[in-house]
């Protein structure tokens, strides 16, 4: 087992996976949590396999989803290649959890004291590769007049720091609440336990994409939060998204195209 590999400097970029990104559907769809890769230019960070594949490195069945909503909603997907343990690119690079040392109850040696010029490899490698293809995205459908929305998607674990969650869809929002109060609205006849700003709030710094890529542009945008358990398989991620799907797509038509432009409302 290796830890982190000494910074290089030559680090090769790892850009935004960007799929369908002509689809005509206003949504751009994200997940920044995507992936549990760890490339050789990094090691394992000192991490075990099995931890590895656990929720500290990625968001389990959250890509899944991402793919099936976009393709319901004929909308991009952007998502991120590497573990977020290299750099969680949903949070900023000065944040201590974006190279954590510590996640939940694991400690992450190769994130153990980073010099900074480890620190700012990472972040030219993934953070900058993440979000510059990101906004090019979102800058290109504003210019072509689709009025973009912005959908993150996650997944959270059922049991965190030995308490279970009964939250199944947790609806959160940044500064901007349009879009998270229309899914909210149109989440009303759902099975799933939904709740807005659980398990995570805006408090707790999980909303960096949003506020860096939408409100900047007045755009509306929401993070949804899906328990792990529920998409635990491709056809749990595919039945999740039958559900999510709608609620997304009525909440996006309740929002005006001129609003998706306009300055955000707060409240």
């Amino acid at each position: 087992m290796t830890a982190a590999a000494a910074p290089s400097h030559t680090a090769q970029p790892w850009p935004a996976r960007i799929e369908n990104p002509d689809a005509p559907g206003r949504a751009v769809v994200i997940c920044e949590h995507a992936s549990n890769r760890f490339p050789e230019a990094f090691g394992t960070l000192g991490l075990t396999a099995s931890q590895r594949r656990a929720h500290i490195a990625w968001d389990p069945g959250a890509l899944g989803l991402a793919r099936e909503l976009a393709r319901a909603l004929d909308s991009p997907l952007v998502s991120a290649p590497l573990s977020r343990l290299i750099h969680d690119c949903n949070r900023p690079p000065d944040a201590a959890g974006a190279m954590a040392a510590r996640s939940e109850v694991h400690d992450i040696p190769g994130n153990a004291a980073l010099s900074a010029a480890a620190r700012l490899e990472r972040v030219d490698a993934v953070y900058r590769p993440f979000h510059d293809g990101l906004r090019a995205l979102i800058l290109q459908r504003m210019t072509l007049g689709l009025a973009p929305v912005l959908v993150t998607i996650h997944s959270f674990a059922p049991v965190f720091h030995g308490k279970p969650r009964s939250v199944q869809f947790g609806v959160i929002h940044d500064a901007d609440r349009r879009l998270a109060d229309a899914v909210m609205v149109a989440a009303k006849a759902l099975s799933l336990e939904t709740r807005l700003n659980q398990p995570y709030s805006a408090a707790e710094g999980v909303t960096h994409t949003l506020a860096l890529q939408a409100t900047p542009y007045g755009l509306p945008n929401v993070m949804l939060e899906v328990r792990n358990d529920l998409i635990a398989t491709p056809d749990a991620e595919n039945q999740i998204a039958t559900l999510l799907a709608p609620v997304l797509a009525e909440a996006i038509a309740a929002l005006t195209p001129q609003s998706g432009t306009a300055a955000a409302r707060t409240g």
